[in-house]
């Protein structure tokens, strides 16, 4: 009996997109003139500078954010979804065993004692132990297609678990990341502020040497309050992103925020994607994401289904019988008078209305409904790698620009500012430059941001963080 936690070889995957039509068309029967159209490329339509093909099983490790990792521990270990699917893989093992039993004999025990009483004595007494055994042989494989639909539900189960893994690892990365964006922005926010509160304060000195109007006194009063204004949406969004990762991590929403908010006065290091990136070839793809390997499990399931709905409309032979003893005290039951009795029995259905035909109809369809769902699958993986390519090859465009503009505009900044100081420009300058320089350092940390969110997306896409999980882990 193969173990539940050895998931198919390449080999055996390749095999299964053939008959599933998604490299060939032979199993789902689809017309000669309108095969079903061969999804697995051999190489990704976007290509990245830089690539190399590596390790993903611990891609949270890349980004350099030491509270990343342990988050990800935590959340992996106590994340409600996960614990959820580690239950759903215990309930399914014990549907497979109990597919196994169902093949072998079934036997009982009993006993009974009997004491009469005839015109107020005694008139005997009578002791009774029996063992009854029953046992349907499995004449067409109906009960190992069983056990085999069962083997294929808990290696899928175990793989949804996987697939569970790695959906909460990639949105505990996504929601730290976003945080440190957020906190970075904030940063500059303050940052800002203090630039522009000093800015006040040089137009209300000039203001009082008669060198500005107080329009401009309140332009930059103006200018402080908008800045100012950021701060609580900035904040309440960190708080947000708190509230979530203490929850994906299994606590309640709050108890994260002294651990995970910067210390005063210190500097807010922005989120930092990997220096390089690690990419692997569709077919690897296919052949390494549990969401790709658990479908292929449950259409390899459905299709025992049907062999065993099919074999229901054969006949069946059962074999019975039972070994008792009797004796007329409970001493003497073990030498007593032994009765053994054997039964063979078949049964053939006959007339069942269509009742059998239409059960295996009924798991055809839900095999080529497991066929579609694994195509579906495979098709939405390759989508979601070219898709997060794409992303990631138009962040990083961005982000070079953005890097220029941001020096572009902190020079113009500098420039108005002593400008201004010197009386060589109007206050209007001095607002432009400085807006302009909020701007583009918050859309420079934004940016930043998506480039590593873009990276985790991109390696959820391709299958990382996850590992063959032991089955004394989930059986707990």
């Amino acid at each position: 009996m193969s173990e539940p936690d050895k998931f198919p070889s390449s080999k055996r995957l390749l095999s299964a997109l053939s008959m599933l039509g998604v490299v060939g068309c032979a199993s789902l029967q689809q017309p000669a003139d309108a095969p079903w159209p061969d999804p697995t490329p051999t190489a990704w339509t976007a290509t990245v500078a830089g690539a190399q093909t590596s390790d993903l099983s611990a891609w949270w490790s890349r980004f350099g954010d030491p509270a990343l990792p342990l988050l990800v521990e935590q959340a992996l270990q106590f994340n409600t979804s996960v614990t959820v699917a580690q239950a759903r893989l215990r309930q399914a093992r014990a549907q497979r065993l109990l597919a196994e039993a169902n093949l072998g004999p079934n036997v009982t025990g009993s006993g009974s004692a009997q004491a009469s009483r005839v015109e107020g004595r005694d008139s005997g007494e009578q002791y009774r132990a029996t063992l009854d055994a029953g046992w349907e042989l499995d004449l067409w494989g109906a009960g190992a297609a069983g056990v085999r639909a069962a083997e294929a539900g808990t290696r899928a189960s175990t793989l949804t678990l996987a697939q569970t893994r790695v959906a909460v690892a990639a949105e505990v990365a996504l929601t730290l990341l976003q945080l440190r964006g957020t906190q970075a922005r904030e940063a500059i926010a303050r940052r800002n502020l203090a630039s522009q509160q000093q800015t006040l304060q040089i137009t209300q000195w000039r203001q009082e040497a008669g060198l500005v109007t107080q329009l401009d006194v309140e332009q930059a009063r103006t200018a402080v309050e908008q800045v100012r204004a950021q701060l609580p949406l900035l904040a309440g969004s960190s708080a947000q992103s708190m509230n979530a990762l203490a929850v994906l991590t299994g606590r309640a929403p709050g108890t994260l925020h002294a651990e995970l908010a910067p210390p005063a006065g210190a500097a807010v290091a922005l989120p930092a994607a990997p220096p390089d990136l690690v990419l692997a070839i569709p077919a690897e793809v296919l052949r390494q994401r549990p969401d790709v390997l658990a479908a292929e499990q449950q259409w390899l399931a459905a299709t025992e289904r049907v062999e065993q709905a099919d074999a229901a409309r054969l006949p069946s032979l059962q074999l019975g019988g039972s070994i008792g003893l009797n004796a007329l005290s409970l001493g003497a039951l073990g030498s007593g008078a032994g009765v053994a009795s054997l039964l063979a029995s078949v049964s053939v259905p006959v007339f069942d209305a269509g009742r059998l035909q239409a059960q295996v109809r009924q798991q055809e369809a839900a095999r080529d409904e497991a066929a579609a769902g694994y195509r579906a699958t495979v098709l939405a993986a390759l989508q979601e790698v070219e898709d997060a390519l794409v992303a990631l090859n138009a962040t990083r465009e961005q982000l070079s620009a953005q890097l220029a503009a941001t020096t572009s505009a902190r020079a113009a900044a500098t420039l108005a500012d002593l400008r201004y100081r010197s009386g060589l420009v109007d206050f209007q300058n001095v607002l432009q430059t400085q807006r302009t320089l909020l701007l583009a350092d918050d859309s420079l940390a934004g940016t930043t941001t998506t480039l590593a969110t873009d990276h985790v997306r991109l390696y959820k896409a391709l299958g990382g963080g996850w590992t063959q999980i032991p089955e004394e882990e989930t059986t707990r």
